[in-house]
């Protein structure tokens, strides 16, 4: 566990902290909000995310988290969405002018500006979520997520439901962080279905936002479900809205990410990962503002961390509407393998390791 000194006050603020999603508007265009029930005097904490929060669960995540940090310690914080390159540099370059305690990033597009104004700003405290860059200064924090483990739990899922014993990935972009979703749940189901032909993901892309284009997560998972992939891993973000009505429409079997996604269509999505940004968030700042260094600090958050699981192993998971709920042996194998995960007896590749 960890965070436990910090986790009963932060139950107590959860209901305040989901209720400080609604955002209201700048007048520079971009959105921000303040965290108004905290103390003015004390710090303050700004996180800038890599898109509009929209219906992304995982910005949305991030969110909770700087609302919570600047409660436990009696601070204030603000939030700005970014749409595009520009709107990341200006709310950056506009963060650290206030001087917070600390800059929150979440998103691997903040890569080459969080490391180029880290340096420029030694004072200031940086944190980047979702990505790692090389030579990072000293005041500049990461944390990556290891995306791969919940996906192998979710490819065993897949591995022991799949009738045509041909699974796949729907995802954003042809990029390494979401091959660790990817490969992961391929490399899961093969552990427990020799049979699995893990077919090549198929990709959203196109010329809008493939985060955030449902229509065309949609027009992607119904060529890949033509292709005869029974069991299908959303990795489209706010794209998984038309890949799951896909899955509703054609019958395929689907799995979600960064939160419960069951409830989009009932009787089609089996499980999903989730992403505990706000967990990751309260952890490292609250290291950060315990004196820890970067070297010190805590950088990697999977199963073991609690920064990844999936729906079926959460509190709530009997009221998820997730399918594999209704399979005991399926939840008995998952638990097990959790369990080997963490304890270090099953070793998930890292695709992105070198």
């Amino acid at each position: 566990m960890f965070f436990t000194k910090r986790r009963a006050r932060a139950a107590l603020i959860a209901g305040a902290a989901a209720a400080a999603l609604l955002l209201t508007s700048c007048a520079s265009g971009n959105s921000g909000s303040d965290n108004e029930s905290s103390d003015a005097d004390g710090p303050s904490f700004i996180y800038i995310t890599s898109d509009p929060i929209g219906q992304n669960e995982f910005l949305k995540s991030g969110k909770i988290g700087i609302d919570n940090v600047a409660d436990e310690f009696d601070g204030t914080s603000k939030t700005y969405e970014s749409k595009d390159e520009a709107t990341r540099r200006a709310n950056l370059e506009a963060a650290i002018a206030e001087a917070p305690e600390v800059v929150v990033m979440l998103g691997f597009q903040f890569q080459d500006i969080a490391k180029e104004l880290a340096e420029q700003n030694p004072s200031q405290k940086f944190l980047l979520i979702d990505a790692a860059v090389e030579g990072a200064p000293d005041n500049l924090y990461q944390a990556t997520f290891r995306e791969q483990e919940p996906s192998y739990l979710l490819g065993v899922e897949a591995g022991m439901l799949t009738k045509a014993n041909k699974v796949g990935s729907v995802i954003s972009l042809d990029i390494p962080l979401l091959k660790k979703y990817s490969d992961g749940f391929a490399e899961g189901a093969k552990s427990v279905n020799p049979k699995v032909n893990a077919v090549a993901p198929q990709v959203i892309g196109g010329s809008g936002d493939p985060f955030a284009d449902p229509a065309r997560g949609k027009e992607q998972a119904l060529a890949f479900a033509a292709t005869g992939v029974d069991q299908v891993f959303a990795v489209g973000a706010a794209s998984n809205g038309g890949i799951m009505e896909a899955a509703k429409e054609k019958g395929f079997s689907a799995y979600g990410v960064d939160a419960n996604q069951c409830p989009m269509a009932p009787g089609f999505v089996v499980d999903g990962s989730i992403k505990s940004v706000d967990k990751v968030v309260e952890t490292v700042v609250g290291e950060i503002m315990d004196g820890k260094s970067v070297k010190d600090a805590t950088s990697s958050f999977g199963l073991k961390e609690e920064g990844m699981t999936i729906v079926s192993l959460t509190d709530g998971a009997a009221d998820s509407k997730c399918t594999v709920m209704e399979n005991a042996d399926v939840l008995k194998k998952v638990k097990e393998t959790r369990d080997d995960i963490v304890s270090g007896k099953i070793k998930v590749t890292d695709p992105t390791a070198e």
